[in-house]
């Protein structure tokens, strides 16, 4: 067997790669049968399904100008392999997140029609639709790599540290996507629900995902394109660069070794079935508990079937033991479920972060906020902790190269974390329908519940993705040491303190998170207060709204954002690009510095950021649901207005900064041939 893998390896990955895009394909068939409700429901979900297709046209349509001036860039600066990666990761990842919002949106009516039968069959459409987006990202992300992996060295009998490096420029073209997806994302969906919040909760005082609010549609559409199409830009970047960057550091560190290169592929080619397993084990009508069983379900078959893989293929690289690596892929499995475990108690109303920031609503607008940043920077300790843990373990057992195999691991599940992510916009939306089509009160006495879930499960995915994101930081760094070092031709390059140069790297890297960040919440600001303004305009005109005598406008508000978002991204999207190009050709050792501070600098605020706002978010939902004076009371009122806050927090700048550290360190490794 262990022949076997190492002869045809890339073409198990790609058979278990194609598996996970067959479940997408037959799931999607199983959810489009479903009755879609009546015809209000359908006429409300087309609008959603209308502006998240149109939306997402003039995003791709931006980013691939800037794509083709990349392409150009690297055929000078690399090669035709590495452009032609580029191009394979950008398109690959656009799909995915194209095709299961496309999904997504289509199946929250379906959603609140399924709810009239109860809470078990809305769970299990809802679940599947998230579902679908999921394994198309982890099915797709795997194919990318393995595939154009397999037709370099097998197709063009390319030598395999030529097809690594070519692989550098897949996983640079999906973290284009990404950022762009992320930020563009997040602009759109937190203008949207800032100025639908500001003008119809605060000032009309109207119920959220009321049919007379001009921005809810948008509101709407922002949950697709920035919760499931960004999510799912974001994870699939991850899982191919991750990928990429264990099989560079493994054959940078194990030359003339295909087994390393192969083993990445094909430990994540096993968990897409663990993966597909553990979606069946998704029912019940305990929501929580039955998504989580889902995703522990996941975790065990993927750990039993990773342990033949590891025996197999690792049993010849020295003083590491095969049992060593299966031991670092047991730790990124258990750094993954200890994320989840953390983020959950920082964002669920459940726990007392989320209900000491209720709590401190009663006393006015000010101690909310002041309790929810204090919430947001307190829990960046124990993902910070659990993270060094695995980083220690992994590297005493292994090295670097056990660190990228405990991130690999970590990934593997990549299938079930998107689909849990997805299920909150899902539902989110399921339940705006129910609200809009005025369907029976039992429904929304079904979606409520799916919809508070989503919401905990959005947090904990995006807590996921963090720490995923700073661990793949830490690998492609170390895999940029080694090719520095062999590009320069020195056995050791150091980035020491106490060189002027690494310092000023380290501020400099720090200084792009935090100006990266800054506009980002501008950027939100703009298009809330331009979305805050329409709706003002809307109510003063055409006052009938309110009685239902006048329909509003909503094309209005989503034409607002769609085009903010596409103006307001760029600029914060090149930060990564053009710093770290710039600080490179000054000094590679002053990029080793900012590496070093955008990954560490970029960790704190990202954690900050998405428990802080959710936080915020959940405690506004607490008193809603009737603790701390319910509805209407002024501690709602100081609650919305922290909810407002910590919206661009946990939806736009905090997750966007996962992929613009990874930008900025695959950038790096490819203007080493411009800096050595």
């Amino acid at each position: 067997m262990s022949d076997f893998l190492s002869d045809h390896g890339v073409l198990v990955a790609v058979v278990c790669a194609l598996l996970a895009v067959v479940y997408g394909v037959v799931t999607t068939r199983q959810l489009l049968a479903l009755s879609p409700g009546n015809e209000v429901m359908q006429r409300l979900s087309a609008a959603v399904q209308e502006g998240a297709q149109a939306y997402l046209r003039r995003q791709y349509t931006t980013i691939g100008i800037v794509g083709v001036v990349l392409f150009v860039a690297l055929l000078f600066l690399q090669d035709i392999e590495v452009a032609i990666g580029f191009a394979v990761g950008g398109l690959l990842s656009a799909a995915a997140g194209f095709i299961g919002m496309n999904v997504s949106v289509r199946s929250n009516a379906r959603v609140a029609e399924a709810a009239r039968g109860g809470i078990g069959p809305a769970l299990n459409v809802a679940f599947r639709g998230g579902a679908v987006t999921g394994m198309l990202v982890v099915g797709l992300a795997l194919l990318g790599v393995a595939g154009y992996y397999g037709i370099l060295t097998w197709g063009f009998d390319v030598e395999t540290d030529e097809a690594v490096d070519a692989l550098v420029g897949l996983g640079f073209g999906g973290s284009l996507i990404s950022v762009f997806a992320r930020l563009g994302g997040g602009i759109f969906t937190k203008g949207a629900d800032v100025g639908a919040d500001i003008v119809g909760k605060i000032e009309a005082g109207i119920p959220e995902d009321d049919p007379r609010n001009p921005a809810v549609i948008a509101d709407n559409v922002g949950d697709n394109v920035g919760d499931c199409a960004g999510m799912a830009a974001d994870l699939f970047e991850t899982y191919a660069v991750t990928a990429v960057a264990v099989m560079l550091l493994g054959a940078l560190q194990f030359e003339g070794n295909t087994d390393v290169v192969l083993y990445p592929l094909l430990l994540g080619g096993v968990s897409i079935i663990g993966s597909i397993i553990g979606t069946y084990a998704v029912r019940g009508d305990n929501v929580e508990r039955a998504l989580y069983l889902g995703l522990i379900v996941a975790g065990i078959i993927s750990a039993i079937l990773i342990y033949p893989i590891t025996a197999w293929l690792m049993d010849d690289l020295g003083d590491i033991s095969s049992t060593d690596v299966y031991l670092c892929a047991l730790i990124g499995l258990a750094v993954t479920a200890a994320l989840f475990v953390i983020t959950d108690y920082y964002t669920s109303t459940r726990f007392n972060p989320v209900r000491s920031t209720a709590r401190a609503s009663v006393t006015g607008h000010a101690t909310n906020i002041i309790q929810g940043l204090a919430q947001g920077l307190q829990a960046t300790a124990a993902p910070a902790l659990v993270i060094v843990l695995g980083i220690w373990g992994a590297s005493e057992l292994a090295g670097t190269f056990g660190v990228g195999i405990a991130v690999m691991a970590q990934l593997s599940l990549c299938g079930v974390i998107v689909a849990l992510d997805a299920f909150g916009p899902i539902t989110d939306n399921a339940g705006g329908i129910a609200e809009m089509a005025n369907m029976p009160e039992e429904v929304r006495n079904i979606t409520d519940p799916l919809d508070a879930v989503g919401n905990t499960t959005k947090a904990v995915t995006k807590g996921y993705a963090i720490g995923s994101a700073a661990l793949a930081a830490l690998v492609l760094f170390a895999a940029f040491k080694i090719e520095l070092q062999r590009e320069l031709g020195v056995d050791n390059v150091t980035f020491s303190l106490d060189d002027p140069l690494v310092l000023m790297g380290l501020i400099v890297g720090g200084l792009m998170v935090c100006l990266f960040a800054a506009l980002s919440m501008e950027a939100v600001g703009r298009a809330g207060s331009a979305v805050v303004e329409e709706v003002r305009r809307q109510f003063r005109e055409k006052p009938g709204i309110m009685d239902g005598t006048e329909e509003p406008e909503y094309g209005q508000c989503v034409d607002i954002v769609t085009r903010a978002a596409q103006r307001e991204m760029i600029i914060p999207s090149l930060i990564p690009i053009v710093f770290t190009l710039i600080v490179g050709l000054l000094s590679y050792e002053m990029l080793g510095g900012l590496l070093i501070g955008v990954i560490v600098v970029g960790l704190f605020f990202a954690v900050m950021m998405t428990s802080g706002g959710g936080a915020w978010d959940n405690a506004k939902k607490l008193i809603e649901d009737g603790e701390f004076g319910g509805k209407g009371s002024d501690a709602h009122a100081a609650s919305v207005t922290g909810d407002t806050v910590g919206d661009p927090f946990k939806d736009t700048a905090g997750p966007a900064i996962n992929p613009m550290i990874k930008v900025a360190n695959i950038v790096a490794l490819l203007i080493i041939p411009l800096i050595a």
